[in-house]
């Protein structure tokens, strides 16, 4: 059991002066050397986060969207709400940065940083001289200077494909949006569609005619795309469809409802995300749900342990989904 006086006697200060501290006693007149080295020595001994009352670190979110992007994906929203809730379980001070915000000055201010959004490999060099310890999620230009965690859309992508040959299916389909490089001001094909590529080109079954992507991860984006294919394959259809988010899948199935395309008797449907929306639309989809609570939550203890810990080294942290089963795909029995 880690007690107060070992931490003293670790740390190097009076057991009255660690016990104040832990205390959250705010009459308590140190400096910020002496709280940092008292709240880390505590914490390397594996003392009891819950038990110390007092705020270990000031941290900033940099959340690299703008707001009409933030409400267009819930995803994006959650995300942020969740990452503030993980924060202060950790006694951790959250400031929230935007593209309009004075960056480097508060990162000067802060023990590190959680990136959300697009990044970047010149932003993300810029933050690493002002900010030693950092967690990108999503997508990291620079892997070598700050943690990633991201949802392992990858696999969840290969796992779709699986589910479809199990059923027999042949002709498979894709909509998706694409990737927009920062770093080029391009759009490039987003790591769902390569790997959808890569994953039916083993199998002999790729077929560029059933691929619809480009544009932001939207609503819109969806519907155009879903119209296009049905204006452009005609009656020559996919037997499944498999959609890179939620968001774009909603706009997909109003297309399709448009035009009297049934899914799932025509046409079955797995996406990724598990927005709340994806079990109101008709019909509910059948989606990998990204566990976003787990994800901030991975990111906050990612960043805590560099800080802690002081390691030189980067972590690359995947996080798998739970394919939620409604009616829009039924897995074969």
């Amino acid at each position: 059991m880690v007690t107060i006086k070992k931490i003293a006697e670790h740390a190097g200060f009076s057991q009255a002066t660690v016990s104040r501290l832990l205390k959250g006693d705010e009459s308590l007149s140190i400096s910020p050397d002496t709280r940092n080295k008292i709240i880390h020595t505590a914490l390397s001994l594996g003392y009891d986060r819950s038990k110390i009352n007092t705020t270990l670190e000031k941290i900033a979110v940099l959340f690299w969207l703008t707001e009409q992007e933030e409400l267009q994906d819930l995803y994006f929203r959650h995300l942020r709400t969740s990452l503030e809730k993980y924060a202060k379980i950790n006694n951790l001070e959250i400031c929230l940065i935007t593209h309009e915000d004075d960056v480097i000055e508060t990162l000067n201010h802060v023990s590190g940083f959680i990136g959300i959004g697009s990044f970047s490999t010149k932003e993300i060099q810029s933050f690493k001289h002002v900010c030693e310890f950092g967690v990108i999620l999503e997508i990291n230009p620079r892997a070598d200077l700050f943690d990633t965690v991201k949802p392992d859309t990858d696999r969840m992508t290969r796992t779709a494909i699986d589910l479809f040959l199990k059923k027999k299916y042949n002709k498979i389909g894709f909509i998706g949006g694409s990737y927009f490089n920062p770093d080029t001001g391009l759009e490039e094909m987003d790591s769902r569609e390569e790997v959808f590529r890569q994953t039916l080109s083993q199998q002999q079954l790729l077929n560029d005619d059933f691929i619809f992507s480009r544009g932001k991860f939207s609503v819109e984006t969806g519907y155009q795309l879903a119209s296009e294919m049905v204006d452009v394959l005609k009656d020559d259809l996919p037997e499944c469809l498999f959609v890179s988010s939620d968001t774009i899948a909603v706009g997909v199935l109003q297309a399709l409802n448009e035009r009297g395309i049934t899914i799932p008797d025509r046409m079955e449907l797995i996406s990724i995300n598990d927005n709340e929306i994806a079990k109101f639309v008709s019909p509910p989809l059948t989606t990998f749900k990204i566990d976003v609570e787990e994800l901030a939550k991975t990111a906050v203890d990612s960043l805590v342990d560099q800080i802690i810990y002081r390691r030189k080294i980067t972590k690359t942290i995947l996080l798998g989904a739970e394919l939620i089963e409604r009616k829009s795909f039924i897995t074969a029995i």
